[in-house]
């Protein structure tokens, strides 16, 4: 029964990675980081993030309502927000932040905004997807410890 449920966490935690929502380079780097001592130290990091990039995210959106928009403030807060969101793994994310970053070069202030809704739904679903997972994290119990493939 448990090594079921250690499966399923897998396979679930497999889906973030075959779904695009996780880079699993990342993600397995911040699992080594966690043992015994800091058993929820994945948690924790994507915890502070979520709770650190919502500043950011209003941040953001406080920018595109200003006329003309600031492309440069733009740019500083997406590439502050691309740095947090690789941190995790975040690989969506990611690619929205460089598609809205490529807008703010060219001065496309309506590419920006298209591309700045989109990111804050992969950010939300992201967001449900990990608190899912690590709600059935806690449930399992602990892991062996992250290995990388050889």
């Amino acid at each position: 029964m448990e090594r079921n449920l250690h499966r399923q966490l897998a396979n679930m935690k497999k889906s973030l990675f075959d779904q695009g929502y996780l880079d699993h380079e990342q993600f397995t780097q911040l699992e080594e980081l966690q043992d015994e001592a800091n058993p929820n130290f994945v948690e924790e990091v994507v915890t502070l993030y979520y709770r650190d990039s919502a500043r950011l995210i209003q941040n953001i959106e406080q920018a595109l309502e200003k006329n003309p928009l600031d492309f440069a403030k733009l740019d500083n807060y997406m590439h502050q927000f691309k740095g947090s969101s690789c941190s995790i793994g975040a690989r969506k994310l990611k690619n929205e932040c460089t598609q809205f970053i490529e807008y703010c070069k060219t001065g496309n202030g309506e590419g920006c905004k298209r591309t700045f809704q989109q990111l804050k739904k992969e950010y939300s679903s992201l967001k449900k997807k990990l608190e899912h997972y690590f709600q059935f994290a806690r449930q399992v119990g602990p892991l062996e410890k992250a290995c990388r493939p050889k």
